[in-house]
């Protein structure tokens, strides 16, 4: 795995030391600044976590354009792309537009996870998988509605008309929604006590490319994800996902078709 992005100062030098020590090769592109510092409040007897956000770390044409030759360097060997967040100050809402078309020029798949303008001016390049939370894809689309049932309509909708291959939404304890060519699938892992639920999307998003870069069908791929996004609510690191969590929580895991 290779994780390419803007970093600067100390907190992107601890940003690259975190991944390497996950194992990730890292290809920054450092910047003059500061990464933005993503701060997570874990209240524990109240369950329930909050963001505080310091800082923007901007970019220049010239320093997206250092991320896309990075891309390119690397396409060749990949077997997926992930794209994923938020669009820094001075990134052109197109930037994952382009990353897309770029990864389809070298026949590399591609799994999409941003919200507002920068997804939608991505989906006229077809990704092959869009990921998005629930509160996330009613708000980039102007919806409405608080049933699941809605939400799911609302997605089947958008998945016709955008003409997509297969779009994910993470529903919180409603699990997974996955709607493909084949149909539509609710994928749910036990509800675990959270300890810290910031990146269980996230995590849900690196799990199906993970197990379609092995070749999983969907069903699998999905049991996977349930169980991994489950397993990240346990550990007080963001993101942070423990193997033997994962191992107990896959055969709890329920994959069925929407009904």
């Amino acid at each position: 795995t290779t994780a390419i992005g803007p970093v600067a100062g100390y907190y992107g030098q601890l940003l690259v030391g975190v991944l390497e020590n996950y194992g990730i090769d890292v290809e920054p592109v450092w910047l003059p600044g500061q990464t933005r510092l993503a701060n997570v409040i874990v209240e524990t007897e109240r369950a329930r976590h909050s963001h505080v956000m310091i800082g923007a770390l901007p970019v220049t044409a010239g320093d997206v354009e250092q991320l896309l030759a990075r891309l390119d360097a690397h396409l060749p060997a990949a077997s997926w792309v992930a794209a994923a967040g938020s669009l820094p100050p001075g990134m052109p809402a197109s930037f994952y537009k382009t990353v897309t078309e770029r990864a389809h020029a070298a026949g590399k798949p591609v799994l999409l996870d941003a919200t507002g303008a920068p997804l939608r001016e991505a989906l006229s390049a077809r990704p092959e998988i869009v990921k998005l939370n629930r509160d996330e894809f009613m708000d980039t689309f102007g919806l409405s509605g608080s049933e699941l049932a809605d939400v799911v309509a609302a997605a089947q909708a958008l998945h016709e008309r955008a003409g997509l291959e297969t779009l994910v939404l993470t529903c919180g304890r409603d699990g997974l929604v996955t709607i493909t060519p084949e149909g539509t699938w609710q994928s749910q892992a036990p509800v675990q006590r959270a300890v810290n639920a910031a990146g269980a999307g996230d995590s849900a998003s690196a799990a199906i490319v993970w197990r379609r870069a092995l070749g999983d069908g969907w069903a699998e791929t999905l049991r996977w994800a349930a169980a991994v996004s489950a397993a990240s609510v346990m550990t007080e690191c963001t993101a942070d996902v423990r193997l033997a969590d994962v191992e107990q929580l896959l055969p709890a895991v329920r994959v069925q078709p929407w009904s």
